[in-house]
């Protein structure tokens, strides 16, 4: 093997490794040492790390502060208690505006999905930014305790929680009625969910998700738009029923 080529192949083990340690997931300090056996030293590891965690404020694409939004935290009610979200809207908009959710991945609503909300308002939404992990205290700054915050919810609750949002943002006073959903990772799991549980969903964008139950898809009536990564065998290995069921179906994805 030549060194470009084992080195490539190292990367992709360090990937797998950090999809591995983000969703099992790992305790950290299995991960920090499996990382360490695969780099050779702490230090490679130290060195690795920034590469692979979130660095929020230079990935940040519209700051919280931009004048053209206006952004706040709402309430609405769902499952056990209301819940929080994230709404935006561009400033500069009269009349209603279509409506979009945004579903975090297993980390609840960080700073990154914040932004990404407030890039669907200038884009020309309504948009909410659900917290997931409201009745759970909030989603928490530390990664590794969202995480395990998530595994407490179960698919009932967390079917609950996405129709109630949706709910809220067809009703609400600046909609119009016509709300999508996004979600990524295990947000993009919700996604498809939502499809299957709500018939009055306008659109749904799944980015690496769980697929919907096959035996759930004549339920569906959204279109779907399905993103998957190339090398995410866990994930893809439920395409090929999935995307059968949904062209037996007749389903516009």
């Amino acid at each position: 093997m030549t060194k470009p080529q084992a080195r490539a192949a190292i990367q992709q083990e360090i990937i797998a490794l950090y999809d591995e340690y983000t969703h099992a997931p790992l305790p950290r300090r299995v991960f920090m040492k499996r990382l360490t056996a695969i780099t050779g030293s702490t230090v490679a590891a130290s060195a690795v790390l920034p590469f692979l965690e979130n660095n929020y404020a230079q990935a940040a694409v519209i700051a919280p502060d931009d004048a053209r939004i206006h952004a706040e935290t709402v309430s609405f009610p769902g499952p056990d208690g209301d819940f929080s979200a994230y709404l935006t809207a561009p400033k500069a908009a009269s009349g209603k505006l279509p409506g979009v959710i945004v579903i975090h991945e297993n980390r609840g609503l960080n700073p990154h999905i914040q932004d990404i909300t407030r890039r669907l308002a200038l884009d020309g939404y309504l948009a909410l930014g659900v917290d997931y992990l409201s009745a759970l205290g909030g989603s928490p700054a530390d990664e590794d305790k969202a995480r395990e915050l998530i595994g407490k919810l179960d698919a009932g609750t967390t079917g609950a929680i996405s129709v109630a949002a949706l709910k809220f943002l067809k009703h609400h006073a600046r909609s119009t009625g016509k709300v999508g959903v996004v979600g990524f990772c295990w947000g993009g799991a919700a996604v498809n969910q939502l499809a299957v549980l709500a018939p009055d969903l306008d659109a749904g964008v799944a980015y690496y998700g769980m697929q919907a139950r096959v035996e759930d898809v004549p339920k569906i009536r959204a279109p779907l738009q399905l993103h998957y990564a190339a090398l995410d065998d866990r994930i893809n290995a439920g395409i090929p029923a999935y995307e059968a069921a949904l062209k037996a179906a007749n389903k516009t994805y």
